[in-house]
């Protein structure tokens, strides 16, 4: 890895501000003072330290964040913020978001680098859980409901599996479901001739959403947190 990428994935600095750094002698390489911001350094064995302090490389980072309403739940978009850009100074160039809100869906968004992980919490062999918190057009009906759990037909090749409602007010319910296909919630309800007025999700396998995040805001995944999504 370059030097340069080392130091900025390790939030030393902008890419201008590290090779400055390094211009001024702050940087040294197992013991030696380096002036050239993109030479090539082994991050995992070597001693890399920045005003005296070693630098301990960070191979994966996760991040819970609460999604806000407008984002996209991209890296790279053309017309819209997207949910990585939200991450100020923890952005890296690795950085992605584990499967996708719809941009008017509100709630908890894993960010990460590690792509095995992402892959068993989206893996449809896994039945990992996934739930919404609803508002609903209008009042589910127990038909409405007993069909959502039986596994409502929503236009793709197969019915969607059986999900698991629970009813919080009149036009409020959490809903779990254990696929992630496209606009689903909303296809699920339409299925059963109702429609989406708000959609958070609100826990997605063991991870459930920090009541003390706001909208856009971010914290990384506690180690406990980390260990019990790569158990899904």
């Amino acid at each position: 890895m370059r030097l340069d990428k080392f130091l900025c994935e390790m939030k030393m600095g902008s890419r201008s501000q590290v090779k400055a750094f390094v211009r001024q002698g702050l940087v040294t390489v197992n013991g030696t003072v380096v002036k050239s911001a993109d030479i090539k350094v082994n991050e995992f064995t070597d001693a890399i330290c920045f005003h005296g302090d070693k630098i301990q490389y960070r191979q994966f980072v996760y991040y819970m964040m609460n999604k806000p309403q407008g984002v996209v739940s991209a890296t790279q978009d053309n017309t819209a913020q997207t949910v990585v850009s939200l991450l100020g100074n923890c952005q890296r160039e690795d950085i992605f978001p584990v499967g996708r809100l719809d941009k008017d869906t509100t709630g908890l968004l894993l960010l990460t680098n590690d792509g095995e992980l992402a892959h068993r919490m989206l893996s449809p062999k896994r039945h990992v859980d996934k739930t919404y918190r609803v508002v609903a057009a209008h009042p589910l009906t127990e038909e409405e409901i007993f069909q959502l759990e039986q596994g409502v037909d929503i236009g793709d090749d197969e019915p969607a599996m059986p999900a698991k409602v629970e009813v919080l007010d009149e036009r409020i319910v959490l809903l779990t479901i254990q696929e992630g296909r496209f606009h689903q919630v909303k296809r699920m309800l339409r299925a059963v001739n109702n429609s989406v007025l708000e959609l958070e999700r609100v826990t997605f396998g063991p991870l459930r959403l920090d009541a003390n995040l706001k909208p856009g805001e971010y914290r990384e995944l506690t180690s406990e947190e980390i260990a019990q999504c790569g158990n899904c």
